[in-house]
């Protein structure tokens, strides 16, 4: 009786008997379909329905605004503008672009927003990161301290006080240095350092004779982009948006931002009109119109920035909330 050595081929004709090629093979997975329930249906609905309404609610206002901004002064102040421009025309913009405060406010708020956040974003992650790591002294008692600043404040007065004695009033520095960190954001980021950062790129940068400042800037900055991105966000839509701050600290109008000067026009009206009662009314028209056009100047950039980092901010929405 002869063994017969036995091949792939007839390995593979053996029933119950599978190929090496065939047990490398991964498997594929079978989708579970999961069919809606009336309730489930029910509730989409719902859910469409409630967040259309939401939609509506906010984006017919914003249309009004714009339609206002490219109407005719006659229209708008005759309340004759929904949805859509009536008589279109550019005055309010040319008005807008005319006003030597506003174009001024604009470079003002362009740079209390550039430095304002460059300046916060490097503060907030001098102080963020070295709280991230474990082995800093006195780490609890340093954030329990910036956590004691988001409940109790030193309040108005002395925070004025303290902005005068700097001598830090009528400058540009009185928009950015009181403003400069906020408690939240510098959470965010220290969340963002322990739960993201591993502990063997610190040890592997060690080894390698990097030192902390060369850690942070050639591996944590780079690996920080989502969180970057929303603290700059949060950052500079504060710094575009404030006017209290400006309203305070601020007497020079060469120093007004944007925002300031849409409060004066919007709240106090500070527009001069003619000495006889047409150029009055022709002056309150104009200026009913302003409003709207400056609404959508002051917007503008915000919307143009967005699309920019919205890719990094969806990343970063859920920063530190989920860990492994």
């Amino acid at each position: 009786m002869t063994l017969k050595t036995a091949t792939r081929a007839d390995l593979e004709s053996v029933p119950g008997t599978e190929s090496q090629a065939q047990r490398r093979k991964p498997k594929r997975r079978r989708s579970v379909q999961v069919q809606d329930t009336p309730v489930d249906r029910i509730f989409m609905v719902g859910v469409y329905i409630l967040l259309s309404t939401f939609l509506l609610i906010v984006l017919v206002p914003l249309i009004n605004i714009v339609a206002s901004s490219f109407s005719s002064p006659a229209a708008v102040s005759g309340g004759q503008v929904f949805l859509w421009p009536v008589d279109f025309t550019l005055i309010g913009y040319e008005a807008v672009l005319g006003n030597e405060a506003i174009v001024t406010g604009f470079a003002n708020s362009l740079f209390y927003a550039l430095v304002g956040t460059l300046v916060s974003v490097t503060l907030t992650v001098m102080i963020a990161y070295p709280l991230s790591r474990s082995e800093l002294v006195g780490r609890k008692v340093l954030i329990g301290g910036v956590l004691f600043t988001m409940l109790f404040s030193g309040g108005l007065i002395p925070t004025y006080m303290v902005v005068r004695a700097l001598g830090l009033l009528d400058t540009r520095w009185a928009m950015i240095i009181p403003a400069a960190i906020g408690a939240w954001q510098v959470l965010i980021a220290m969340t963002f350092f322990r739960s993201s950062i591993p502990g063997e790129l610190y040890e592997a940068a060690q080894l390698d004779g990097a030192s902390d400042l060369r850690f942070l800037w050639s591996v944590v900055l780079p690996l920080s982009k989502p969180l970057l991105a929303v603290i700059a966000l949060m950052y500079g839509i504060g710094q575009w948006n404030s006017y209290f701050s400006a309203l305070i600290y601020l007497r020079s109008e060469e120093l007004y931002p944007l925002q300031l000067v849409l409060r004066n026009i919007l709240v106090l009206n500070n527009n001069s009109g003619g000495t006889n009662l047409a150029d009055q009314m022709q002056a309150k028209q104009v200026a009913d119109l302003m409003k709207f056009s400056l609404i959508v100047v002051s917007t503008v950039p915000v919307l143009l920035v967005y699309p920019f980092v919205a890719r990094h901010f969806t990343k970063g929405v859920m920063l530190g909330s989920v860990k492994g």
